[in-house]
């Protein structure tokens, strides 16, 4: 699953992100090898606690970030915030979110874009295009496997911010104009 619907109003739109089963599988994977290392060696109890403390530190920066995107249109901004436990435990302090805000009024656009995933394939991700021409992904790594559920979280904030995409003008004028030049047309 992408992302999970919070909360669905007519003035907010709450979405939130944990960590997958595949991040909390890796990281019960790289801990057990520590604990196996730790156990059936002969070694002193301090290496024994450097085998567990140093899978531990990789299993935890391994896995994903918790993410959130709360869309509210009472105070016309989008924040996007990002929760790393690696993050927290490295620092050892009480840092708060890393967070994005955002006016509504600035999102021109949402779409999926596919990201390749080193070792693993293809991955997708909701972007969110901004009037000034920059744009910033929904969350901060991509979803592995279907793209349906990435679409159904961009067509929801789509539907939720209004963003219909028609045609413009200029575009409707050149089709008009490709279909009079067709082959039925005589110069």
């Amino acid at each position: 699953m992408y992302m999970r619907v919070e909360t669905r109003t007519s003035s907010c739109l709450h979405l939130k992100r944990a960590p997958g089963i595949r991040s909390w599988s890796l990281l019960v994977g790289i801990l057990s090898i520590g604990l196996a290392a730790a156990y059936y060696s002969a070694d002193s109890l301090g290496w024994k606690l450097f085998y567990v403390t140093g899978c531990l530190f990789v299993a935890v920066q391994s896995l994903e970030d918790w993410e959130e995107a709360i869309f509210d249109k009472s105070t016309g901004k989008v924040v996007l915030k990002t929760f790393s436990l690696y993050k927290k435990l490295l620092t050892l302090s009480r840092v708060d979110h890393d967070q994005v805000v955002v006016l509504l009024n600035d999102i021109r656009d949402v779409n999926v874009e596919e990201e390749k995933v080193r070792y693993f394939g293809r991955g997708y991700v909701v972007v969110l295009r901004f009037a000034t021409g920059f744009s910033h992904p929904l969350t901060q790594s991509a979803v592995m496997g279907h793209r349906s559920d990435v679409e159904a979280i961009a067509k929801l904030i789509a539907t939720f911010l209004e963003l219909y995409h028609l045609e413009s003008p200029v575009e409707l004028s050149q089709s008009s104009d490709s279909e009079a030049d067709g082959p039925g047309s005589q110069s």
